[in-house]
């Protein structure tokens, strides 16, 4: 490791921001919360000073709060809200580059470049994530299987330290590969330059079909995903015998402007998603359970086409259909949800099919379930994805026997040889970690030399001592 170091500020050190009274602090599932105090520095000055303020419980930095489990919660300690650093810095629009601080959401990068004719390179199921969180957690999307995690298209960035140096950090560096999926637990990323995808226009061709079981479904990925940029398909976890994961299939591609309608023609990267009124805040919690979701499973799969395609779709209703509805983690009531994600390698089809049968003799009511094909992972020591099945799936948290089901998940996915996405939990046994994340020792050791005092801190590196 031998980044470029530099002076974190110089002249006179601005004042702390002021944090709040402690708040509490939670996931996007909003299972384990705790209680930090927040504060929002909005310039790299402002992040020094905050981070050098971090009393002996440390500190974290959040994004939007869009990781699902404890990543970026920090109980008694300091929360950096990295949002106030939001600037978009210089975009080439010929060569698809941009440079933007940590704290700028890939939706405003999508109105930022859209009309330039570039698009962002990974997006998660949200784009209300920031950059810098998109790093540490080294997303990844439906083109994963040929565009790979994030961190592939990043070409630098900006990160401090805990020593308070701002150091350049580079692909292929050490330090790049703690970071990206590191969880923010090396440093604050305070700016990054990204590489962007080259889109005609603002819509998407798409083709869905159905397949009537997870073999048949397994068979369809795995002889024409190469087809298409990006894929995905939802999946009954209900359905039981001959139609255990049964499944809905969509796939496309950015749409060519010759496959647009005249009148579309006229602001062919026009980017105005609508969003929906917020979901209410006080659901009951057994609203979704195992008959309301069982019958959303049947009418969703039954109306979806036997096979279709070309369809033209927004970016909006392809990419982020929940982001259309604010808040829409409330309606699995007061006890929240866990998102539960793994991936299997290649090879390991029978292990993915227990747990898929695992699933539905356990009857989770999970309406967002989905199942990927990873591609080649990338260099993160901690990144989540390898060449493999991924399946994801949200669960009321109150489920009877949850916990001690997971755990059984768990293990099972360990002795594929798979791993479970840190970004998404908040519940691992640390003694599993290992066997899922082969260069954690040297995450660990990279972390010592860097911050032996253990500046960065959160609830996730306590549970699982990261």
């Amino acid at each position: 490791m031998s980044p470029t170091t530099a002076p974190a500020s110089t002249g006179t050190e601005p004042a702390v921001p002021a944090p709040a009274t402690p708040v509490s602090v939670s996931g996007w599932g909003r299972t384990a919360p705790s209680t930090a105090r927040l504060v929002r520095p909005r310039s790299q000055e402002e992040a020094v000073a905050a981070l050098r303020a971090c009393a002996e419980r440390g500190g974290i930095p959040r994004g939007l709060g869009r990781a699902y489990g404890d990543a970026a919660q920090n109980a008694g300690g300091a929360v950096l809200d990295m949002t106030g650093l939001d600037r978009v810095h210089t975009v080439d629009a010929d060569a698809g580059t941009v440079v933007c601080d940590a704290g700028v959401s890939l939706h405003h990068l999508m109105e930022v470049l859209l009309p330039l004719g570039w698009f962002v390179p990974v997006t998660p199921g949200t784009r209300y994530v920031t950059v810098g969180g998109a790093i540490g957690a080294d997303i990844h999307g439906k083109n994963h299987h040929v565009s790979g995690s994030f961190s592939r298209h990043v070409r630098g960035f900006d990160l401090l330290t805990a020593d308070g140096t701002v150091r350049k950090v580079r692909p292929g560096s050490r330090l790049f590969d703690a970071t990206a999926g590191g969880m923010g637990l090396t440093g604050v990323i305070l700016r990054a330059r990204l590489q962007c995808v080259p889109v005609q226009t603002s819509l998407m061709t798409v083709d869905t079909e159905r397949a009537t079981d997870l073999d048949d479904l397994m068979a369809r990925l795995t002889a024409t995903d190469h087809r298409y940029r990006y894929s995905v398909a939802w999946i009954d976890l209900l359905a039981r015998g001959a139609a255990t994961g049964r499944a809905v299939l969509t796939r496309g591609d950015h749409a060519p402007l010759d496959a647009l309608p005249p009148r579309a023609r006229r602001a062919p990267r026009a980017f105005h998603p609508r969003s929906l009124p917020p979901a209410p805040s006080l659901l009951p919690s057994g609203l979704l359970g195992r008959t309301t979701v069982g019958l959303f499973n049947e009418l969703w799969y039954r109306k979806a086409p036997r096979h279709r395609t070309g369809e033209l779709q927004k970016l909006s209703a392809f990419f982020h259909p929940l982001d259309g509805v604010p808040h829409w983690n409330r309606v699995y009531g007061r006890g929240g949800f866990v998102q539960y994600q793994f991936v299997v390698g290649y090879g390991q089809e029978e292990a993915l099919r227990r747990i898929v049968d695992r699933i539905a003799r356990h009857r989770c009511p999970s309406f967002l379930a989905v199942l990927k094909r990873f591609g080649a992972g990338d260099p993160g020591w901690l990144s989540f994805p390898l060449p493999g099945w991924t399946l994801a799936l949200d669960i009321p948290a109150t489920l009877p026997g949850l916990p001690a089901f997971l755990d059984a998940l768990d293990e099972e996915v360990a002795a594929a040889g798979g791993r479970v996405y840190l970004a998404k939990d908040s519940r691992l046994r640390p003694e599993l970690l290992a066997a899922m994340y082969p260069r954690l020792d040297d995450f660990r050791a990279l972390r010592q030399t860097l911050d032996p005092a253990r500046v960065f801190r959160s609830d996730l590196s306590r549970r699982l001592g990261l």
